[in-house]
């Protein structure tokens, strides 16, 4: 059902879903941080903005730096990068590198993503930029300027060290940015083995535990250190949407692939994807001031869908806002108001709204119309009893 209520300088739209409310995640993680892609929507934040040790999940943002050499030509593929001493004596996962090896970018890609091989992160930041302290910095730049606000890098592989944090909010977003920016690379992130060389016949094998439960996991990273706990950045797909999601802090490789899975599944089970309003669709009317016409059709420029608990008996309440009356020129297709979406447990959801035509500048009498009839619209709404 589908309800309009009119104030002086907005309008509110109601609608109803019939159910019973969407159950809150309880989650054992120590942070956590849950997001639908495709529609925008963070379903779920604990502590997720405060810094912490990443572990083997900030190797996302060496693969970031890596991507975008790439993207940018300064590398290819086929790329071979020099392999250090340092690189070498990494320990913790490897790839078993050793000085007379020349990997390939796609080696090391494959080694980072599925190996967790820090010798192969070491690699890649002596390869960009010279050395890793280098790289590091390189990193911190970078994510500044991504807005990662909890971030801070000191080495390309997540080794301990003091000054090594993220926040899980940023690991999420730097994840949605390798799915959304590098698509062409992504599909290693569910490669579940790699037998670089057959050189570590123990440490083939993908550590995501999601990639084989058919639940539509395809990355992205897990991370293990005794600061940092047991934390999987991951992600999945399932008919037409995609959740990315962050873990850190659990007791066990056990407790973090039930937690995942557990998070997978309530995150599209408990929450859909409906569409609520059509392209096209009259939202609300607006007053026009001094133009060729008196009023203009608000309307959605697009497809209006959402994504609400599944089973949700409050009202979905969605408010136009805009400052009004409007003044030509408008141009047809162009914003000219706001669509501020609320429901319980989920953030609001701002749309853009769109004039269905074009208003001229009216003249001398086209703006003295225009000018009584905003009058008489002030005058008559502020008359009528409120409804």
């Amino acid at each position: 059902m589908l309800g309009i209520v009119k104030s002086a300088r907005n309008f509110v739209i109601c609608l109803f879903i019939a159910g019973l409310p969407a159950q809150a995640f309880d989650t054992q993680a120590r942070a956590a941080f849950v997001y639908d892609v495709t529609t925008g929507t963070i379903l779920m934040e604990k502590d997720a903005d405060i810094p912490i040790p990443p572990a083997s999940m900030s190797k996302l943002m060496t693969l970031n730096m890596l991507f975008e050499a790439l993207h940018d030509g300064r590398i290819t593929m086929d790329t071979q990068f020099g392999v250090s001493t340092k690189a070498k004596n990494m320990g913790g996962s490897t790839m078993f590198l050793n000085e007379n090896d020349r990997p390939t970018v796609e080696q090391l890609i494959q080694g980072i993503i599925v190996l967790s091989g820090n010798d192969a992160c070491v690699v890649v930041a002596e390869g960009l930029a010279g050395s890793e302290d280098a790289f590091a910095r390189l990193m911190n730049d970078r994510a500044a300027a991504l807005g990662m606000t909890g971030s801070t890098f000191a080495n390309a592989s997540g080794w301990p060290n003091p000054n090594h944090r993220m926040s899980v909010n940023d690991l999420g977003m730097l994840a949605v940015r390798l799915i959304t920016e590098f698509p062409e690379y992504y599909g290693y992130f569910g490669q579940e083995e790699y037998p670089f060389d057959n050189r570590a016949p123990d440490n083939r094998h993908n550590r995501n535990p999601l990639l084989k439960l058919g639940i539509g996991a395809d990355g992205l990273k897990t991370g293990h250190t005794a600061e940092a706990g047991y934390g999987l950045v991951g992600s999945a797909t399932q008919g037409t949407r995609r959740i990315v999601f962050v873990v850190s802090g659990l007791g066990s490789e056990k407790e973090r692939a039930e937690e995942s899975e557990r998070i997978v599944n309530w995150a599209f089970r408990q929450f859909v994807q409906k569409k609520v309003i059509g392209k096209g669709e009259v939202v609300t009317r607006a007053a026009v001031w001094m133009g060729d016409h008196q009023e203009i059709d608000v309307v959605a420029a697009e497809d209006i869908s959402l994504l609400l608990p599944a089973l949700e008996r409050d009202a979905l309440s969605a408010e136009v806002v805009y400052r009004g009356p409007i003044e030509a020129p408008i141009s047809a297709g162009q914003e000219v108001a706001d669509l501020v979406v609320t429901l319980k447990d989920l953030p609001p959801a701002h749309i853009p709204l769109v004039s269905d035509r074009d208003v001229s500048r009216g003249g001398f009498l086209p703006r003295l119309r225009s000018a009584a009839y905003v009058l008489y619209r002030q005058v008559v709404g502020e008359a009528q009893p409120e409804t």
